[in-house]
């Protein structure tokens, strides 16, 4: 799972993707030098090296995401709290709460999910 972890640059890349898939190599290059500032093989370098790890795939010159946005977060957050907490969502709550204090909104957001989850 630490082989899907992004740099803050990789991450950019990733987000020209998720927010454009499915797109063609040739409009992945256009707009990574629009936003990037990065040359052709630049893009395909970043492009192969975040296939062979199972982000993306490049198929024909169309690339897609093999995972979402939502499942590379979900992914990271997992490996935050196994690594840093032993895996305890608890100790995590615990941890996070004592430097912020949560609104009420957040407490019953966080409520319903435990309810969604049959907690």
């Amino acid at each position: 799972m630490s082989d899907l972890k992004l740099g803050a640059v990789e991450m950019q890349f990733a987000e020209i993707i998720w927010e454009n898939a499915p797109l063609s190599s040739g409009s992945l290059v256009t707009r990574c030098a629009e936003q990037l500032g990065w040359k052709k093989s630049t893009t395909y370098t970043v492009l192969k090296k975040l296939c062979s790890r199972g982000l993306f795939r490049n198929d024909g010159g169309t690339v897609t995401p093999l995972i979402s946005r939502a499942e590379y977060d979900a992914m990271q957050s997992t490996q935050f709290v196994e690594e840093n907490f032993s895996g305890s969502l608890p100790a995590f709550l615990a941890a996070f709460t004592k430097k912020k204090q949560l609104s009420q909104s957040e407490i019953d957001e966080i409520r319903a999910v435990i309810d969604s989850i049959g907690g």
